[in-house]
């Protein structure tokens, strides 16, 4: 049990590198990004499982606790990506279809949020997309 949880907490943390990378692929986040971020992960992300952290708070907003922290320190999109992506190889079990289809659901959203896909979010969403499609 404790190490399904801890992957839980994993899966999360690696989801919120994930959006990060998404919303700073121009190298600059709108605040509309954050907010379609939160407006998701509160609509959407909560009901996913019953995961909770050490604090007994639903795991789903280490999401917007890693992209929070992300964000302060300025992080770069192409590493966290990259993080993402050696968890999801690592991982790929704990990807089921609905998991992948709310994870591109919610990576567009953050992108179209902002005047629309730019050529960086778009590189990047095309990416992700053949990834979790295959």
């Amino acid at each position: 049990m404790e190490n399904t949880k801890k992957l839980g907490l994993e899966l999360y943390q690696n989801l919120g590198k994930l959006f990060y990378a998404i919303a700073s692929a121009d190298h600059r986040i709108h605040k509309k990004e954050i907010s379609k971020l939160r407006s998701f992960l509160r609509k959407y992300w909560l009901d996913v499982d019953e995961v909770e952290d050490e604090y007994g708070t639903d795991a789903a907003f280490q999401i917007e606790s890693v992209f929070d922290w992300l964000l302060e320190n300025e992080k770069d999109s192409e590493s966290c990506y990259e993080d993402f992506l050696e968890f999801y190889n690592e991982e790929s079990r704990l990807f089921n279809p609905f998991i992948k289809d709310l994870i591109l659901d919610t990576a567009n959203a953050i992108a179209n949020s902002f005047s629309g896909k730019n050529k960086a979010e778009l590189v990047m969403l095309g990416k992700l997309q053949i990834l979790l499609k295959e």
